[in-house]
């Protein structure tokens, strides 16, 4: 009996020092302030970008509206925070130049703000909750002090989503606490 019950408790030790938090650390239900609000996640995402590079997105809410952190780890951590838009709000045409031509155009006007194409990303996606992996190619676009961000992605022949947003630093979020 008791081997089980210290089983139990080895099985659900906690990955991360509560002291030390980072944002590297978050998972669901965790909360953290960003911008002077208090954020949760809502959910947890993991992109497979291939030869062993991994990065996460995490839906946040601050209890009015729903947000996406995205964050990954090379040298550094690189962060950005962005809210899905409607693809056609961009560019009324976009999906069907993406057709047509099977890439993205080299920059977007969005707001009165011009971007650049940065990256364009073949990969998959998954929610941390479950086991399916769904693959998609995402073009990334920043503007030209590369502070502002775009994300466009491809799901299917015709499926597209979108995101607009910006880069963070590590230091702008503070005061993590697991669920």
């Amino acid at each position: 009996m008791l081997m089980g019950l210290l089983d139990f408790f080895k099985k659900y030790k906690r990955e991360y020092d509560v002291t030390n938090m980072r944002v590297t650390d978050l998972k669901t239900g965790f909360v953290f302030d960003y911008d002077l609000s208090t954020w949760e996640v809502l959910d947890e995402y993991e992109y497979d970008w291939g030869d062993n590079f991994f990065s996460s997105e995490y839906k946040i809410s601050d209890g009015t509206k729903v947000c996406y952190l995205n964050v990954e780890e090379d040298d550094e951590v690189i962060l950005s925070i962005s809210e899905k838009v409607k693809i056609r709000a961009i560019d009324e045409n976009l999906p069907e130049y993406i057709h047509k031509n099977e890439k993205a155009p080299d920059s977007l006007a969005f707001q009165g703000v011009k971007y650049f194409l940065e990256k364009e990303s073949p990969g998959y996606f998954r929610n941390v909750g479950k086991t399916d992996w769904a693959e998609f190619i995402s073009w990334d676009y920043e503007d030209e002090k590369g502070e502002r961000i775009i994300s466009v992605e491809q799901w299917g022949e015709f499926e597209f989503e979108a995101s607009v947003g910006k880069k963070i630093k590590e230091f702008e979020i503070t005061n993590i606490l697991p669920a």
